[in-house]
Parts: structure tokens; C-alpha cells; sequence
């Protein structure tokens, strides 16, 4: 069974309105944030052999925090992943080496949240389980999801578990 986490990046500084949404850092709370979540990857034993990031200074930043992993990822950061839709960052999760087992997608709302609510089933499977309901309500800054993925990434992903 393939493992596939999905990381919305770590809340993000609005401080300068100078700088691009691409060029927005990580607030304080989002590096506190950051670092609890590596905690919880830690505790978890969460450690993808491939990471696909957004190249947004937030989402490079929250991936940073990450480090450092027990065995280091192989990280692609890809443009096409920046403010991405569902359909796009399904189909980078597609792209994927058939061997890796296990990968990671860092980026944004609304396509992380999008995605993630589709894989984790209908709108009646959220009313029957906590996670998916909660799920269905929100995918905040700094949430990770993880699902199970039965067959090779480039299928069609009915049978997709939220975990």
C-alpha cells in the first residue's frame, strides 16, 4: 500500500505588502507551527522517499522546518505547484515513479483542500467519519493529511483511504 501526505505549508506573513504572494515567509506562528509538525512526523514516523513542493518561499520554508528527515527525501520544488488546482496536483501525484512508495505534496489552498477532501471520499463517508468530517469542514495552515493509495500513482484513485 503506496502512502501519499498531503502538507498545506505553515501559516504565512502578511506583514509586507511589497513583497509577491510567491515571496511571502513563514509568520512566528507558522515556524512554531512548522516545528510541531515535524514533531508529530517524528512520533508519526512519517518519511517520504519523494517530496513535491510548491516554489513558494512558504512552502520551501515549511519544508525546511521538516528537516532534518531520519532518511532524506528526494525533494523536486515545481512551479506548476504554486497555487495549484486539484487536477494539477493529481496529476503531478500521477507523474510519480511507480517504485516510490511513499510521497509528499507541500502547497496551498484551495487545491490541497480540494484534493484532499475528493480523495477522502463522498460527502456521505464525511458524515461517517471523524476524520473526513473534519476534513470536509477545513484543511487549515499546517494541516497534513495522509491517505493510503492501493494501486500504481498513475490510476485512478477510487480506492483511496483517508488514514
Amino acid at each position: 500500500m503506496r502512502q501519499l501526505f498531503l502538507l498545506r505549508h505553515a501559516k504565512s506573513s502578511w506583514d509586507d505588502p511589497a513583497l509577491s504572494d510567491h515571496s511571502r515567509p513563514l509568520n512566528r506562528r507558522g515556524r512554531v507551527a512548522a516545528q510541531a509538525i515535524r514533531q508529530a512526523m517524528v512520533g508519526l514516523a512519517i518519511a517520504p522517499q519523494l517530496v513535491l513542493v510548491s516554489t513558494s518561499r512558504r512552502t520551501l520554508q515549511t519544508l525546511q522546518t521538516l528537516e532534518p528527515w531520519v532518511t532524506a527525501p528526494v525533494v523536486e520544488p515545481q512551479d506548476a505547484l504554486y497555487l495549484a488546482d486539484q487536477s494539477t496536483i493529481l496529476s503531478a501525484i500521477q507523474a510519480v515513479d511507480p517504485a516510490l512508495q511513499s510521497i509528499m505534496v507541500v502547497g496551498h489552498n484551495p487545491g490541497l483542500h480540494d484534493l484532499a477532501f475528493r480523495l477522502a471520499g463522498s460527502p456521505t463517508a464525511a458524515t461517517e467519519q471523524p476524520d473526513a468530517r473534519r476534513l470536509a469542514d477545513a484543511f487549515p495552515s499546517g494541516a497534513l493529511a495522509e491517505f493510503a493509495w492501493p494501486g500504481p500513482w498513475d490510476a485512478t484513485p477510487d480506492d483511496v483511504r483517508l488514514v
